[in-house]
């Protein structure tokens, strides 16, 4: 996958859309979750094709980062959003060292 440059977050949600990752994936404390829990997707299942990271220009929270991802096993494409180092769960070491 060709790395593009999008100025903000809705640039890249939009662009990586139009790439096909259709999913929204949630982050779990061991996998990824998409379709309401349909999907759990574990660390082995699934690739990080790419990722973009944005600083919040004044706001210091507003820094996230959005990964490109994708499952050959599912047959899956999505997108992860998540802030730089804030989660709400605790995560394995093994999805913490996936996403770094």
């Amino acid at each position: 996958m060709e790395a593009k440059n999008y100025d903000n977050l809705i640039e890249a949600i939009s662009g990586l859309r139009q790439e096909g990752y259709t999913e929204d994936f949630n982050l779990k404390q061991n996998c990824l979750e998409c379709r309401n829990g349909a999907f759990q997707i574990f660390h082995n299942e699934f690739h990080i094709d790419t990722y973009y990271r944005f600083d919040g220009m004044t706001n210091p929270s507003d820094e996230s980062i959005i990964y490109a991802i994708s499952s050959s096993k599912y047959g899956l494409k999505g997108i992860l959003i998540n802030g730089y180092g804030t989660s709400s769960e605790a995560l394995t070491n093994e999805m913490l060292e996936k996403l770094r």
